[in-house]
């Protein structure tokens, strides 16, 4: 038999020994993943008084593999459209810490005496907090679903796409000692770009092709197809040249669009789970207690830097964006800590030989602190607020409250101008990123092809199917310019904005003409186009060729409105999800009120209550819009209504108060499977004597079962069985009857003679 390989007893290792330091975790009510991080340390190499793992390289792939899957789960969980209506908060603090720490951090290697170089790479090092380390700390603690929470995910999003921008500043650094505006320029662009059109064509094609083959979906099939659309992002993300992670969180967020988000976050979680502890603990093999005497003070200082002034910038950057004193202190406390992204960017350093060596393991010690204390410090958010808000006077708190509302009751959806010009630059990036990538699709998948054919016909049906694919777009981009009843009432009471909404129809049609101009400039250099314009420039040719296209196009505006399905179908995808509930909340009520859908646990105290008797308005504010049961929807159920187990109820109310209701309707069980009390329940049988008291008697008419409790369940007679026999079964002397009934009843009937047991 060949030998197994190293991988199969290294994981045997660290499942055991993460599974054994979790279970005594959780008798000590501690956040697990500190039990997976002591699982690491018990394990590492740095540790040799326990076994060590031998393949490490392989540890390594599945390690990264649990980070694709965690970023997986959190964008199953997260909303670019809820992104967007925080985007204020988000930036604000994000820009603060990051512009904050970095320099914090700068200073600070000035002060130990660390190089230049090595300063600037530990201010980006501290910038950056771990998404998966407090994305897991919120699910440890059961506050994924406060409303602070979505603020810390959308930031640590900022972050994560911030730490690529900054890995291409510190490479230029690195290299040249000088920063390429024009490189770091293209690199926004580059993201955006790539940002845009995943997400925009996942939105489109993938809850299309979930829609069509639904009837076909089992459990199985929909587990492998979501990873799969799982590790095609990462595959996709990592050509282009950014991290697994963010496409992980990509590929995420696409499906937690589409009606199967809550069905694949179900059937993943157990593989996030296998794959995440094996990441935790390869976090922890990293644990160097010899690094950790040799620069203790270093360690130390950096580590009190980052717990509370990271924490401290990320609190002020919630304040500043307009956010309440509440959520700004229990948000800042999330921050205290770094993560993989600083690994990362360290990497990068010693990579180009431009820091120190001694600056790698000291990132990794602080960042294996301070993931340790995360739990802690989150925990402790809530009881710092009420120290703070016992010390500063009432009208600091005050103020920030009233901010946060004074900015939630102005907003409102009137048009202006600006928000309409806002809107025309919006789109135009948009379909400006549609063209550039299916632009670059067609030609780099249809000149290998046209290769095969002759010419001149291959150029021009590379232009003729380039031209079909893009023709819906250009025209929405060029002469789509439909208006809304408020805004043409608004351009026409002001020249000046009739004069701005011209404006901007003539920057989306030359947008739109120097996209066509591109694709005919492309095919110019065939030999189709060289026998047309022999005289002729090829840029003059492509300019009057496009706008030849340009005004076909105008011409067929009728049968182009057929884009409109198109669009149409983005949006229903997009909004698919949130149009299965009883209805939507406007946007300008989303601020104070939320839709919760919440599966009512058996061991809840409103499971075989009525609504009307429940406490929902009246303890916690909310109120019962619809009630799902097996496959029937109840909408505005009446109060006479009564709940059952595993009903899913939806309740509407502030983030605030679901979030207090949630612990009284969803309880999850202390123990995961339950240990049944014995039971003196048996089997036996017993003969028919000629003189029993039931010869000749149906089973019906002996009263054994409503006297005794005692269940009948086969009869035999003559060698022969009568399995579950009929209520007119006749008792015939010699039957052997067989009856399960308890112990104690048993011996009851044996004493009214009844039966006469034989085993």
């Amino acid at each position: 038999m060949s030998e197994l390989p190293a991988l199969f007893s290294d994981l045997a290792l660290i499942l055991v020994t993460a599974g054994v330091t979790t279970v005594l975790f959780k008798w000590l009510k501690q956040p697990l993943v500190l039990g997976y991080i002591i699982a690491g340390l018990l394990i590492g190499p740095y540790f040799p008084w326990f076994p060590v793992i031998n393949d490490h390289h392989s540890v390594e792939t599945w390690s990264e593999i649990g980070m694709v899957f965690l970023l997986f789960a959190i964008g199953l969980e997260f909303s670019f459209k809820k992104l967007k209506k925080q985007a204020g908060t988000v930036g604000i603090t994000a820009l603060t810490e990051l512009v904050s720490m970095c320099i914090i951090g700068f200073l600070l290697g000035k002060v130990l005496g660390w190089s230049q170089m090595d300063s600037i790479f530990l201010g980006a090092m501290l910038s950056m907090s771990s998404t998966t380390i407090i994305a897991k700390a919120f699910d440890d603690l059961k506050l994924k679903s406060e409303k602070f929470t979505g603020s810390v995910i959308g930031v640590l999003v900022v972050e994560d796409l911030a730490a690529i921008l900054m890995m291409v500043i510190l490479s230029t650094l690195a290299v040249s000692t000088a920063l390429d505006g024009k490189e770091l320029m293209f690199s926004v662009l580059r993201l955006v770009f790539f940002l845009l059109v995943w997400y925009i064509g996942g939105v489109f094609l993938i809850p299309t092709i979930l829609k069509w083959s639904r009837k076909f979906m089992s459990e199985e099939t929909l587990t492998v197809f979501a990873v799969g659309l799982c590790f095609l992002m990462v595959w996709l993300a990592n050509k282009a040249g950014f991290s697994s992670a963010l496409g992980a969180f990509i590929m995420g967020s696409i499906l937690a669009e589409t009606l199967e988000a809550e069905m694949i976050h179900k059937l993943t979680t157990p593989i996030k789970n296998l794959f995440g502890a094996v990441f935790f603990v390869s976090v922890g093999m990293m644990v160097n207690p010899a690094i950790l005497v040799q620069y203790w003070w270093q360690i130390l200082v950096i580590t009190i830097v980052v717990v509370v002034l990271k924490s401290l910038s990320s609190g002020v950057g919630m304040l500043l964006s307009g956010d309440s004193l509440h959520n700004a202190v229990r948000a800042g406390m999330c921050f205290g800590q770094i993560g993989e992204f600083s690994f990362i960017i360290a990497t990068v350093g010693m990579s180009f030989g431009v820091i120190d060596d001694f600056l790698y393991p000291i990132i990794v010690s602080v960042s294996i602190i301070t993931t340790f204390l995360t739990p802690y410090l989150i925990k402790g958010g809530e009881p710092l607020f009420h120290w703070i808000e016992g010390k500063v006077p009432e009208s600091w708190t005050s103020f920030f409250g009233n901010k946060e509302k004074s900015l939630k009751e102005k907003s409102g959806n009137r048009v202006t101008m600006k928000t309409f010009v806002l809107s025309q630059v919006q789109h135009m990036v948009l379909y400006a990123a549609i063209l550039l990538a299916l632009t670059l699709v067609s030609f780099s998948l249809l000149e290998p092809v046209m290769s095969y054919l002759r010419q001149p016909i291959s150029g021009l049906i590379a232009l003729v199917v380039t031209l079909a694919i893009v023709s819906p777009f250009i025209w929405a981009l060029a002469f789509r310019h439909d208006l809304d009843k408020e805004t043409e009432k608004m351009v026409k009471s002001n020249k000046a904005n009739s004069r701005m909404v011209a404006i901007l129809n003539v920057v989306r049609f030359l947008v739109a003409w120097f996209f066509a101009s591109r694709i005919f400039h492309h095919n110019l250099n065939d030999p189709f186009w060289a026998s047309i314009h022999v005289q002729m420039d090829d840029l003059i040719m492509a300019v009057v060729a496009s706008l030849t296209y340009l005004l076909i196009l105008r011409g067929l505006s009728p049968i182009m409105h057929w884009y409109e399905r198109i669009e149409g179908r983005f949006l229903e995808n997009m909004n698919k999800r949130q149009m299965q509930q009883s209805f939507v909340i406007p946007e300008v009520l989303q601020e104070n009120f939320a839709l919760e859908k919440m599966t009512l646990s058996p061991k809840s105290r409103y499971a075989g209550m009525t609504i009307g008797d429940s406490d929902f308005r009246d303890a916690f504010n909310v109120s019962v819009v619809s009630v799902e049961r097996a496959e029937e929807a109840f909408d505005l159920p009446h109060p006479d209504f009564m709940l059952f187990p595993m009903d899913e109820v939806t309740f509407v109310g502030s983030e605030e108060h679901l979030a207090k209701l949630r612990p009284h309707v969803e309880i999850e069980d202390d123990v995961l499977v339950k240990e049944r009390a014995e039971s003196d329940v048996n089997i036996y049988k017993s003969v028919v004597q000629k003189d029993s008291r039931y010869l000749g008697l149906t089973l019906q008419e002996s009263g054994i079962r409503d006297r005794y409790n005692a269940m009948v369940i086969a009869f035999e007679r003559n060698g022969d069985f009568i399995l579950t026999p009929p209520a007119t079964i006749t008792f015939q002397e010699g039957d052997t009857v067989w009856f399960v009934v308890s112990e104690s009843t048993l011996k009851t009937m044996e004493m009214e003679a009844v039966v006469s047991v034989k085993g």
